[in-house]
């Protein structure tokens, strides 16, 4: 409720600096602009943000685009977002990605989570090889091998919180999150995980350290990117 509150107080001026109407007292930067958006998701100030937000800052410039207009577009919800990007037009947004993909801010320390030895061996099968048997991808075919994402448009897994990564795999798994144009891959990947294994991989995620970078997202496979071509890039253009 707190954060909802805040959002609500900042709202008026976020809306008045993406308009161009700013105050004398005030430097009309885009690090004012968007204090709107770093009262949840944290900056050099509060690295740490809280868990049920994730960290934005250095995450790919077309995946940050993508879902700014989801939100604004209602093919993902959620209320202070929608009312933040309501009237808020493509290029505006994609200057807002571009700010935070280029912020370089230190992660927080993994969480200290105890995990069973059988916990581990079942997230790092997963992170490593995924199962063919039911047609699930090694988590990182797609998001990297250090895990940090590929480039422009595949987030990283690393430096997010036990509470985050488990919400979102529960909202694709219910069907609670609406992310793309057409069905997302990852709710169908979602979907075919088990409690078990949804709880393991959330835990393995938020006990590693962040230590690399993203990759290119031509390292995909053909495959994948196939599957995947719901993902739009920052121009607005489906994967091939």
């Amino acid at each position: 409720m707190m954060h909802f509150i805040a959002i609500l107080f900042f709202l008026m001026a976020f809306v008045a600096n993406a308009a161009g109407v700013t105050s004398a007292e005030v430097p009309d930067t885009m690090t004012e602009r968007v204090k709107a958006c770093t009262i949840c998701h944290g900056d050099e100030d509060r690295v740490s943000q809280d868990i049920y937000y994730p960290r934005i800052a250095g995450k790919p410039e077309g995946y940050l685009f993508n879902q700014l207009r989801n939100f604004r577009d209602g093919r993902r919800y959620y209320e202070p977002m929608a009312m933040l990007l309501e009237n808020m037009s493509d290029e505006y947004m994609l200057e807002i990605a571009r700010y935070f993909a280029s912020l370089q801010l230190p992660y927080p320390p993994p969480e200290q989570i105890s995990m069973k030895p059988a916990e581990v061996k079942l997230a790092e099968d997963l992170i490593h090889s995924g199962d063919s048997k039911r047609d699930i991808p090694a988590c990182r075919a797609c998001h990297g091998h250090t895990l940090m994402g590929r480039e422009p448009f595949i987030p990283g897994l690393l430096g997010l919180s036990r509470t985050y990564i488990t919400a979102q795999l529960g909202g694709w798994r219910n069907g609670g999150l609406m992310r793309g144009q057409v069905a997302d891959c990852m709710s169908e990947i979602a979907k075919r995980l088990t409690d078990e294994e949804t709880n393991a991989l959330a835990k393995w995620l938020a006990t590693q350290p962040v230590l690399g970078k993203s990759d290119l997202a031509n390292g995909l496979s053909l495959d994948l990117m196939h599957r995947c071509s719901s993902l739009v890039m920052e121009n607005g253009g489906a994967i091939k």
